[in-house]
């Protein structure tokens, strides 16, 4: 039995894509998890183990931007994530791909296309939306370069980017994550170093061009 898990905080969105599920005939009999935050997400998985695959909602209590699929990525790296939005932007979609998402579904895709879309996911393929292909092929390869390197951030490294992207000192950075600051200075010159910038106010420009300054609470790793 596949275990499939859909994180969405809307009931109507998730009873849809359950119904989608139900008739993709390339996961056979199917085990659906639903859960509305990203923390109920982290703890069904941590109580009944690695899914078969994530439907997960860039918008939902606990997270804003990517960084549930970076968290998810780093936790549970061979189960593949597809993204669910009400977003259609190109530059999202390429970005979200780059992160190593393994589909991106528009809210509004019909109920067949979704189908086709998870059947081509449990063929181990790759699924872009078809209007916007043409589009996501000619986003920008630096932002596509950039999101590989964000995603080599550990979860810790993400949550100290995003407190310098407040204005945060090292020392505020310490107390409100409860490390020594020597650390807060270790992560700093880690994060310089993965996104090859050299100074803070970079990082942080370079955080901001993928949507990563504004992370919600989210399970530490």
């Amino acid at each position: 039995m596949k275990k499939i898990v859909i994180a969405d905080d809307h009931p109507m969105i998730r009873g849809a894509l359950a119904l989608s599920l139900a008739a993709t005939t390339a996961f056979g009999k199917i085990e659906v998890i639903e859960t509305s935050t990203l923390g109920e997400l982290f703890n069904r998985l941590a109580e009944s183990g690695e899914a078969d695959l994530v439907l997960l909602d860039l918008r939902m209590p606990g997270v804003n931007g990517f960084e549930g699929l970076l968290t998810l990525r780093s936790r549970f790296p061979t189960t593949p994530v597809v993204i669910i939005s009400a977003l259609e932007d190109p530059q999202l979609v390429a970005e979200a791909l780059a992160l190593g998402a393994a589909g991106f579904i528009p809210k509004s895709t019909p109920r067949h296309e979704i189908v086709r879309a998870l059947n081509l996911v449990a063929a181990g393929e790759t699924y872009t939306p078809p209007h916007l292909q043409e589009c996501v092929a000619s986003t920008d390869r630096v932002d596509a370069e950039l999101a590989q390197r964000l995603s080599s951030l550990t979860p810790q490294q993400r949550k100290v980017l995003q407190l310098l992207g407040t204005g945060k000192l090292n020392k505020e950075i310490a107390y409100e994550l409860d490390i020594a600051e020597t650390t807060v200075k270790a992560h700093v010159s880690s994060i310089l170093h993965k996104l090859n910038v050299y100074s803070r106010t970079q990082a942080v420009v370079m955080a901001g061009r993928l949507h990563l300054t504004s992370f919600g609470d989210i399970a530490e790793v």
